[in-house]
């Protein structure tokens, strides 16, 4: 009984003690101010690439008409219509990377390219050389390639139940790489037949090439087919500058020809187009 009572004083009196030393020890405590969470950051979220093909409903610009060299003296050059030209130019494509600043306005850097023909004829109501009748006449054909960087940008008009309708514009420049000139010269007889006196004759001239300023506008829709890849659907216009198209053949620069013989008048395409966006995160 004694022993209890000895213990249970002796744990009294430390408990005692040790009372003022937590609470003197808990107002030394400072409290400081909530620090803010710390939120992970997406590193590179926004960015997409993409991938277009376009077919063009209408190319305007051909040359409409072609230099005609004398050597004098004095030399002269005279400006002579063609009886037809157009370009045949259908089928571009354009691959890219994008990046959405909002879910409203995105841009995006593309390399665009392209082929395709310009056709002309000509015809003249002098008799051919050597015969009574018969006029002369061309057929001319020309290929080229256009490949060029555009920086685009874009408004999106809002999603609604996936389809997202949008409006851009574009600016960039293009290299138009004409091969070579070719110039088929036939004599026609009066009925309309391919006279037999004189044979055709096939003459080449070198083309040109050249960077020119190019601009776009555009307008679609796109649709959700997962959450990564978009279905791009629209109309795009594009124009490109004039510039120089074939030079003389080696008779004319032999006889002192300087300069191009047949500058177009640059490329306005009307075109639909179809797409993939691919979000990368």
């Amino acid at each position: 009984m004694f022993m209890r009572l000895a213990v249970g004083t002796a744990l009294a009196t430390l408990m005692g003690l040790a009372a003022p030393a937590h609470a003197a020890d808990l107002d030394e405590i400072i409290y400081a101010k909530e620090l803010p969470v710390t939120k992970p950051v997406e590193i590179g979220s926004g960015w997409y690439l993409r991938g277009d093909l376009g077919y063009s409903v209408q190319t305007r610009g051909p040359a409409t008409s072609y230099s005609v060299f004398s050597a004098g003296p004095p030399s002269t050059y005279t400006s002579t219509a063609y009886d037809s030209s157009s370009l045949d130019s259908d089928w571009s494509g354009s691959l890219g990377v994008g990046y959405n600043f909002t879910d409203y306005l995105r841009g995006d850097l593309t390399f665009d390219f392209t082929k395709g023909t310009f056709s002309g004829a000509t015809s003249s109501t002098a008799a051919c050389a050597g015969l009574a009748t018969g006029q002369c006449a061309s057929a001319d054909t020309q290929g080229f390639d256009q490949y060029g960087f555009m920086a685009n940008g874009y408004v999106d008009l809002g999603t609604f139940v996936g389809f997202t309708p949008y409006v851009g514009a574009g600016a960039g420049v293009t290299r138009v790489a004409w091969e070579l000139y070719n110039n088929d010269v036939s004599c026609v007889s009066a009925v309309g037949n391919v006279c037999g006196a004189t044979p055709a004759t096939d003459r080449t001239r070198i083309g040109a090439d050249s960077w020119r300023f190019t601009y776009a506008l555009m307008a679609g829709v796109s649709y959700d087919v997962s959450r990564n890849i978009k279905l791009d659907m629209g109309y795009k216009y594009s124009k490109i500058g004039s510039g120089n198209q074939a030079a003389f053949d080696s008779t004319n620069i032999a006889a002192g020809a300087a300069g191009y013989q047949v500058v177009d008048k640059g490329f306005a395409k009307h075109e639909v187009r179809v797409g993939l966006r691919y979000s990368l995160w």
